[in-house]
């Protein structure tokens, strides 16, 4: 981080000159920080720094969006209790110093494509609970292994959520059910094999159905060629008989 004391006392430095050796170092030192200067990390607007320790707090600083110029440097972030809705995907893309990542207490109700993937080997915490989450994917979070926090957000139990828990380093989970999904997960729920039961009830239904349909219209389809075969019957049975015509043989029997 900064120095700031030859900063703050530019006029002594020209009374160094003409001192010792250990002095005239210290002057060069002391040139090299003031030119130097400027070029140092500011802490962003609405937000306090602690530079000896390398943390950035943003709490309770009314932001709707994480801040832009988050130094570099930055090890520990807090952002908690804002009212942040999104996470663009190159928001963390620089702070590869980060171990601890405070998201708690917000609005977020969905994660960018690779949001958090930018997020170095080195993160130890990432913390968001008490936000919007309904749906994530292990996409979403990279290779990262920090002791991640999801609990108090209105997750839906499906078999994409229990991959996703399944592969982060859950520090707890939200409820389901009004039980811990963690208690649901080691009593053997299955979220993926429900969701595959679900969908091969639903494919059976969906043949009996069809297959009653064929049913019903063959047998319609019977029972509509034997009443018409009926009434053409009876058609025929109603037609008069033709009357016999003479013949040759029946005259020569009559002559005798």
């Amino acid at each position: 981080m900064c120095t700031r004391w030859c900063v703050e006392r530019p006029a002594n430095i020209s009374k160094l000159k003409g001192k010792s050796p250990a002095d005239s170092w210290l002057f060069l030192l002391c040139v090299c920080l003031f030119l130097l200067g400027p070029v140092c990390s500011q802490c962003p607007e609405s937000c306090s720094c602690e530079w000896d320790t390398a943390t950035v707090s943003c709490m309770d600083a009314g932001l709707y969006e994480i801040p832009v110029d988050i130094p570099p440097e930055t090890v520990s972030l807090h952002l908690e209790r804002n009212y942040i809705r999104t996470i663009p995907e190159s928001t963390f893309s620089e702070l590869v110093h980060l171990r601890d990542l405070y998201l708690g207490h917000n609005r977020i109700d969905s994660l960018s494509t690779g949001a958090l993937r930018h997020l170095g080997p080195e993160l130890r915490l990432l913390d968001l609970s008490h936000n919007q989450l309904r749906q994530a994917r292990r996409e979403d979070f990279g290779s990262t292994r920090a002791k991640t926090r999801l609990y108090h957000n209105p997750w839906h139990c499906d078999c994409t959520l229990q991959e996703l828990m399944e592969t982060l380093n859950l520090d707890s989970l939200g409820e389901h059910a009004g039980q811990p999904i963690v208690k649901l997960l080691d009593s053997g729920v299955n979220f993926c094999s429900l969701q595959r039961k679900t969908t091969d009830v639903a494919m059976l239904v969906t043949m009996f159905v069809w297959f009653f349909m064929v049913i019903v219209y063959v047998v319609y389809y019977v029972r509509q060629n034997q009443a018409e075969a009926r009434r053409h019957m009876e058609y025929l049975k109603s037609l008069p008989s033709p009357r016999k015509t003479p013949t040759e043989t029946d005259t020569l029997s009559t002559g005798f």
